[in-house]
């Protein structure tokens, strides 16, 4: 789906692991940041969306809601979302520029905190549900003893490698990528380059994916300002389109499709645009295990279905001066779980060529942002026209 809709504003709190700092702090620091990045004021803003809403059974995976955050500064809301049954994380900003775009509201607010990090710290004071039965969708996981996403993407991952030959080597270069940005970026939380020789001697988590295929639990807030096309005289940045976005959602299961959902939101992606995997001069793909960056790869047609393992062999190719920079930030492997709304966030940094040392050569003009892996995917593909 095309869009009248811009990204005007970008604001990131703090980012760390067992922080002190209230999650709903967190949060209005990343709002802040963001409105004066736009150049608003919270009286401008008439519109919230996040993703999943407050869990009020797992407040460390999503501590603040929607309202909770419209109540604390005081927005006029004339139209606000929040819930977990959407495409992914980012599936929160697609219904922020649906908003904009059918006039329901001019600048959106769209956040995305995480706490778990800290909650594991103090499980006291964020406790986790511990259900007496298994039900819904772990029922066809959990007495497999696939507790774990690390259990559902190692399946996939050991898939690829049995029918198109992927190594281990080759599946290390997003890690290896990753830590290698985030040792650039001074917000990330790995701040300094992971070795191919430390990949493969970390203990396994579920093979064939290591410990450093894995993303880092974290304590942040990110905020993104979504505005209609016809509110960007009202702002002060340089905003960034959102030319084009898909999603999709395959049975909303991980017990055995064929192939992830990333695959068929890719090919709509560019449908709804002019614009060719050829002309994107950044990609942030979503890792929260580092073969859901491969799938994403081909699903957007950067090559072939089973060929993602050969396209970045070596690294070169999705290195910082390479042909496709990958994760520039450091992504969620490096960067942090910041669970998909860092990787829009890297995109506009990039765009804006804000990136300071970790920033693409040249004049970068087209990123592509995603979230989700399994049964659920987004993508966004955002232009500085």
């Amino acid at each position: 789906m095309a869009t009248d809709a811009f990204i005007t504003g970008i604001g990131q709190s703090e980012v760390g692991r067992g922080l002190e700092r209230a999650p709903l702090l967190l949060t209005v620091d990343a709002v802040k940041e963001a409105l004066a990045d736009a150049g608003l004021g919270i009286d401008q803003v008439d519109g919230v969306s996040t993703y999943p809403g407050r869990a009020a059974t797992y407040l460390a995976f999503s501590p603040v809601g929607a309202d909770e955050l419209i109540d604390t500064l005081g927005i006029r809301a004339t139209w606000y979302a929040g819930g977990a049954e959407i495409t992914s994380q980012l599936g929160a900003v697609v219904a922020a520029a649906t908003a904009v775009s059918a006039g329901l509201a001019r600048h959106v607010i769209c956040f995305r905190t995480v706490y778990e990090a800290a909650a594991m710290k103090r499980p006291e004071e964020f406790p986790m549900r511990r259900p007496d039965r298994v039900e819904g969708h772990s029922q066809w996981t959990a007495p497999f003893n696939a507790m774990s996403a690390a259990n559902w993407v190692a399946q996939y991952a050991t898939r690829h490698m049995y029918h198109y030959g992927l190594t281990r080597e080759q599946l290390a270069q997003v890690a290896l990528t990753c830590s290698s940005n985030a040792a650039r970026n001074p917000r990330a939380l790995v701040d300094k380059p992971l070795t191919m020789d430390q990949y493969l001697e970390s203990r396994m988590v579920s093979t064939p994916l290591c410990l450093y295929d894995c993303d880092r639990y974290t304590d942040a807030s990110t905020v993104l300002i979504v505005s209609a096309a016809d509110a960007l005289d009202e702002v002060s940045s340089e905003p960034v389109r959102i030319a084009a976005m898909a999603g999709s959602v395959e049975r909303h299961s991980w017990d055995q499709p064929e192939l992830m959902a990333s695959y068929a939101t890719g090919a709509d992606l560019w449908r709804n645009t002019d614009y060719t995997p050829q002309d994107v001069d950044t990609a942030q793909l979503y890792d929260g295990f580092s073969f859901l960056a491969l799938t994403w790869l081909e699903a957007l047609g950067f090559c072939e279905l089973g060929e993602a393992g050969r396209y970045i062999e070596g690294g070169q190719r999705i290195a910082l001066d390479g042909d496709l920079p990958l994760n520039t930030g450091g992504g969620q492997l490096g960067a942090g779980r910041l669970h998909g709304f860092g990787f829009a966030h890297e995109s506009v940094v990039q765009l804006r060529g804000e990136g300071d040392e970790r920033q693409v050569a040249g004049d970068p003009r087209v990123a592509v942002c995603t979230s989700g892996g399994g049964p659920l995917a987004t993508a966004l593909l955002l232009a500085r026209d």
